[in-house]
């Protein structure tokens, strides 16, 4: 299968990481195994077929109150999507789900790291996201 699309370039756009004080960084360290990564893409369409795909990582904890660490990676790609495609559902796909696909794990090597290296070695991502799946579960719905 032919890519209908080609990435230009990808990047962090945005790296943001917060822990207020000590008191914040004990607790994050306490309760850093019940924080929940949570992904949102969004796009924006900048000139002839190309197109900004950005995909919001948020590693956070939602029930903590108070003394909350935050944890939030923007990753984008630059992406030119083949003349050919017409088609609006086709193009969702692609954005939605194939250029994601792609660039994912670069994303998830930064953000483990980024987390990691800030005091928390014992976080790992177990589950693989399938931006593909996803998709499909959308459609459904």
């Amino acid at each position: 299968m032919t890519k209908k699309y080609k990435i230009l370039t990808e990047f962090a756009k945005d790296v943001s990481y917060e822990i207020p004080n000590v008191e914040t960084y004990l607790q994050t360290k306490d309760n850093i195994l019940k924080y929940n990564l949570n992904l949102d893409i969004n796009s924006k369409f900048l000139k002839n077929k190309i197109i900004e795909i950005n995909i919001i990582s948020k590693f956070q904890e939602a029930n903590l109150k108070e003394k909350k660490s935050n944890f939030e990676i923007t990753y984008t790609a630059i992406v030119r999507i083949d003349e050919n495609i017409k088609d609006e559902k086709e193009m969702k796909k692609i954005v939605l789900s194939d250029v994601p696909n792609e660039i994912y794990p670069r994303l998830e090597d930064l953000f483990i790291t980024l987390v990691n290296k800030s005091g928390f070695p014992e976080v790992k991502i177990e589950r693989k996201v399938d931006f593909e799946k996803l998709y499909k579960e959308n459609l459904i719905n």
